[in-house]
C-alpha cells in the first residue's frame, strides 16, 4: 500500500471518529435537556398539587381539627360552600378528631352558600354527636358569616371582633336622571311584563320594588330563624338585634350572640383539651386559584349586566 493511500485512510478514520464523537456529544446533550425538562415539569406539578389535600389527616392521634372560612362567602370565592363542606366532612370523619374549630373572618355574602354550609354543619353534628364544633371569630363575623356561626355549639370571639349584621340587602343604581341629561333614550324590549325587573336604566317600578322587598323579608326571616334555632335561650333579644346592626365581640357576649372569648389555640387547649391543631382547610393550588379568579371575574361581570344579587351582608 502506498504512502498516499495510507494518508487518505488516516484522514477518513479521523473524520469517522470525529463524526462518532459528535453523535455521542449530541446524544449526551439530548439526554441532559430531556432530564432538565423532566425536572422542570416535576417541580411545576409539585407546586400545583395541594399535598395537604392528598392526605389531609395522616391519621394523627387525638387532635383539634381546624377549618378556615375567610373572605366573602360566594360560589367561586375562597369561602365557598363546596370547599368548606368538604373540609368539615374530612375533619369530622377523621378518627383522631376530638373537636372541630371553624375559624371565621367574613363580612358575609351569598345566603345560598351560607345556607348550604349551615345545613351541612347541622348534619355533621347530628352524625357525630360526640364531636363538638366551635366557631372562633377573628376580625369580623357579620351577616352570612354569622349565619354560619349560629349553627355551632359555641361561638368564641375577641373583645374587639365585629359580630352581627343580621339582615339582608339588594343593592343597585338608577341612571335615569343621568340619561336624561345626556339625551340617552332607553329602549328595553321584553317578553313577560316583569322581565325588566329592577332594570337600573328604567324608572323604578313600585310594584317591582314591593316584590323585591318581599323577597328580602323572606330571606331575612330565614336568617332570624337560623339564629334563634342555633342560639336558643342564650340569645337576649332586643328590638335592634335583627335590624342589621353590628356589635363588638364584648357586646356580642352580653347579647348572647357569642359565648365567650377565645382563640383557636385557647379553645383547643382549654375547651376541646386537644392542643395539637391540624388544618383541614381545602386550599386551592395555583391553577385552581387562577381558574377561580378568572371565573369569578367573568361571573361578576355577567351578573352586573344581567341581574342584581342578594347578599346577607
Amino acid at each position: 500500500m502506498t504512502e498516499d493511500s495510507n494518508w487518505e485512510r488516516r484522514i477518513l478514520e479521523k473524520v469517522a471518529l470525529e463524526a462518532v464523537s459528535e453523535q455521542r456529544r449530541a446524544r449526551r446533550w439530548g439526554i441532559f435537556f430531556k432530564l432538565l425538562g423532566f425536572v422542570y415539569v416535576t417541580a411545576l406539578l409539585a407546586a400545583l398539587v395541594d399535598w395537604d389535600a392528598v392526605n389531609p389527616e395522616g391519621e394523627a392521634g387525638r387532635h383539634t381539627a381546624l377549618v378556615e372560612m375567610h373572605g366573602v362567602i360566594q360560589a367561586r370565592g375562597d369561602a365557598n360552600a363546596d370547599d368548606i363542606v368538604g373540609a368539615l366532612q374530612a375533619a369530622f370523619d377523621s378518627r383522631g378528631t376530638a373537636g372541630v374549630v371553624l375559624r371565621i373572618n367574613s363580612p358575609g355574602g351569598s345566603p345560598v352558600q351560607a345556607g348550604i354550609i349551615t345545613d351541612e354543619i347541622r348534619r355533621l353534628r347530628a352524625k357525630h354527636p360526640e364531636t363538638p364544633l366551635y366557631v372562633v371569630v377573628e376580625d369580623i363575623c357579620a351577616s352570612g358569616g354569622y349565619y354560619v356561626a349560629a349553627a355551632a355549639d359555641k361561638i368564641f370571639v375577641d373583645k374587639a371582633s365585629i359580630v352581627g349584621s343580621i339582615g339582608v340587602l339588594m343593592d343597585g343604581f338608577g341612571f335615569t336622571g343621568s340619561m336624561d341629561k345626556l339625551g340617552v333614550e332607553r329602549r328595553l324590549l321584553t317578553a313577560g311584563e316583569n322581565k325588566g325587573f329592577l332594570d337600573p336604566f328604567s324608572p323604578q317600578n313600585e310594584r317591582h320594588k314591593t316584590h323585591a322587598q318581599g323577597m328580602l323579608n323572606d330571606i331575612h326571616q330565614q336568617f332570624i330563624d337560623v339564629v334563634r334555632q342555633g342560639r336558643g335561650k342564650r340569645l337576649k333579644e332586643t328590638p335592634e338585634m335583627f335590624s342589621g346592626l353590628m356589635w363588638t365581640g364584648a357586646k356580642s357576649v352580653e347579647l348572647g350572640l357569642a359565648d365567650g372569648f377565645g382563640t383557636v389555640d385557647s379553645v383547643a387547649r382549654e375547651v376541646i383539651k386537644a392542643e395539637e391543631v391540624r388544618d383541614y382547610t381545602m386550599k386551592p393550588n395555583l391553577a385552581e386559584k387562577f381558574a377561580r379568579r378568572f371565573g369569578a371575574d367573568v361571573a361578576a361581570g355577567l351578573g352586573n349586566v344581567l341581574a342584581r344579587g342578594v347578599s346577607v351582608r
